[in-house]
């Protein structure tokens, strides 16, 4: 039973890890050109990892944007699309955009929470 136990936290630990690796455009663009996404049992194994969006799961996740690229891998057309480095690269470049925006609009907001919090501890007193 302690064996079972070893093997499934390694088990989870390493589906962990590659689907993070998901996260990363050149990654893909690596397992495309290797011709991993042609051969039907990883395909499958894709689709498998679709466990990982359950919330029990998700929450253990760092890089959230793993799950739409996991997503994506399920249609034929986007995993061909991965062959070519200009794709890789505009999904890339597309995710440090939504990241430097999301930043931009998550300061904005902490700004205006603490503003509206100094204000409220002012009018208190």
């Amino acid at each position: 039973l302690a064996s079972d136990d070893t093997g499934n936290r390694l088990r989870f630990q390493l589906e962990l890890e590659f689907v993070q690796c998901l996260a990363n455009p050149n990654y893909l663009n690596f397992l495309a050109q290797r011709g991993y996404f042609k051969d039907n049992a990883f395909v499958n194994y894709l689709k498998y990892l679709l466990y990982w969006k359950e919330p029990e799961y998700a929450k253990y996740l760092k890089y959230p944007q793993c799950l739409h690229m996991l997503e994506l891998l399920q249609y034929e057309h986007f995993r061909k699309e991965l062959v070519n480095a200009q794709c890789a690269k505009f999904i890339d470049e597309q995710q440090i955009l939504h990241w430097q925006h999301y930043s931009r609009k998550r300061m904005r907001l902490q700004q205006a929470l603490a503003e509206q919090q100094q204000q409220n501890n002012t009018s208190v007193k």
